[in-house]
């Protein structure tokens, strides 16, 4: 077997940082009372989740292939130096390549074509309401939002909406209002609706776009699946088929493994990644 010069170096750094991670745990787990919520909280109703997975064609893949191929190319003229230098530029392609999975008319204002997980999001909603739920949908783009609030115009249907620019009085009458009310369908950005906010009305969840920090999602999924909350709740997310999202999934649920191994919480930073696990992001 032919191992690289420097596997030595990458192995004494992977050891000291296993033994490291390894300490830390041991020092700190006198003093971590770790309790889950399903513990704590027997009566709360089940939560059931599933992944919907939603494949793009025609104008839509193309730009997406055209995404991923630019930065595939930008990571691989990229020294390690460079890397470090444009770090950010690379967060921010990959920032645009999720807006087109999102739809991508957030990027191209000409865009006219078909947009899957939208059609997706939509046809789940009204599904939802046939059968009496009334739903919860979370983005990280206030512009994906304002586009759902187009959709659910031209159907008919009625919704509130939160973002980090609703005021603080304005949140809680809207919030009051839909558990007071009938209105089917809540829009909320996934940062503004992570904590202080009691929707138990709702007993659907729709993740219109995964987010890196799992955390975050689950914490807007305990909007609904509260205490109060007296029915069964259903989350999905909405995945790109064979796209940057099916990764993202798989890269919080190794966060997620990493956290409940050694109850660190958030876990590395994407800004971490190396080169070779960006390009990963991408097939």
């Amino acid at each position: 077997m032919n191992l690289p010069s420097n596997w030595l170096s990458h192995y004494i750094f992977l050891m000291k940082n296993i033994q490291t991670v390894f300490d830390e745990k041991i020092m700190i787990s006198p003093f971590v009372l770790r309790r889950l919520k399903s513990d704590v909280l027997k009566e709360l109703p089940e939560k059931l989740e599933e992944v919907r997975y939603v494949r793009f064609e025609g104008a839509q893949q193309r730009l997406y292939d055209a995404q991923a191929t630019k930065i595939r190319a930008m990571l691989e003229k990229s020294s390690d130096e460079d890397m470090n230098r444009r770090r950010i530029q690379i967060l921010a392609e990959l920032t645009r390549i999720r807006q087109i999975c999102c739809d991508p008319s957030l990027l191209f204002e000409d865009y006219q074509a078909a947009s899957a997980k939208r059609e997706a999001c939509l046809d789940l909603i009204r599904s939802a309401m046939d059968g009496g739920h009334r739903i919860l949908v979370f983005s990280q783009f206030t512009s994906m939002l304002a586009l759902l609030e187009k959709d659910l115009n031209d159907a008919g249907i009625e919704w509130f909406t939160i973002t980090g620019e609703t005021p603080k009085q304005d949140r809680m009458d809207l919030v009051r209002r839909f558990s007071e009310g009938t209105i089917p369908v809540f829009l909320i950005s996934l940062k503004a609706g992570g904590t202080g906010l009691n929707l138990t009305g709702a007993d659907t969840v729709i993740h219109y776009d995964p987010w890196w920090n799992v955390a975050a999602q689950n914490q807007a999924t305990d909007r609904a699946h509260r205490i109060g909350q007296t029915r069964t709740v259903c989350v999905y997310k909405l995945i790109g088929k064979d796209t940057v999202e099916e990764k993202i999934l798989k890269l919080q649920q190794d966060k997620q493994d990493l956290a409940d191994e050694i109850l660190s919480g958030e876990g590395r930073s994407l800004s971490a990644m190396s080169r070779e696990e960006l390009m990963a992001l991408l097939g």
